[in-house]
């Protein structure tokens, strides 16, 4: 009995098709940059989902991760435009490459009633959270994961109540073993 194993083409999604991507841009840590970056997507009216920007572990570099929705010809021109400027050292866009994603949450939330303390401590034991502050009515959580898991655990804590939510924002790291396919735009 011989079976017939059939290729599977994928589709690439049509550059009209809107989703989220992730802009890794390396720059020179200099006065201003930021402003120059933000400025660049206001000017063209892109909506940044999420921006966090660090020191990298070479002298005067930091690196900025963008999150920001939009078509693969909205990505495009976001990625010229910031290699336009002077300061930027290198771009990625490390969406189709596989990568670590990772957001750190500080929640408040009410948790008065014994109940609501005994069903908030599930939960968090549920998604690896930590209480990190307790008061007679109140619990703040740390947790960190994708945006997806956060998503779903505020989602869960929005029936007892959020005082206050703190995000840090996307911090994304392409894996080792997707150097090969990762799409890279350095500037010389």
């Amino acid at each position: 009995m011989t079976e017939e194993i059939k290729a599977i083409k994928v589709r690439p999604l049509p550059k009209t098709e809107t989703r989220k991507h992730i802009i890794i841009v390396r720059v020179m840590h200099n006065f201003g940059v930021l402003t120059r970056i933000t400025s660049l997507f206001a000017g063209r009216g892109y909506n940044i989902e999420s921006l966090t920007v660090g020191k990298t572990h070479e002298p005067n570099v930091a690196r900025i991760t963008i999150v920001v929705e939009g078509n693969e010809r909205v990505v495009e021109q976001i990625i010229k435009q910031l290699r336009k400027l002077i300061e930027t050292l290198r771009v990625r866009d490390i969406t189709d490459v596989p990568h670590i994603e990772r957001e750190l949450v500080l929640i408040k939330v009410h948790a008065g009633e014994d109940k609501a303390r005994d069903e908030i401590m599930r939960l968090v034991s549920i998604f690896r959270a930590k209480v990190v502050d307790v008061s007679t009515d109140t619990y703040t959580i740390e947790i960190t994961g994708t945006s997806d898991k956060i998503e779903a655990f505020i989602n869960l804590l929005r029936p007892f109540g959020i005082k206050d939510i703190a995000r840090t924002g996307v911090l994304a790291l392409t894996r080792e073993s997707a150097k090969e396919g990762l799409q890279e735009h350095k500037i010389e």
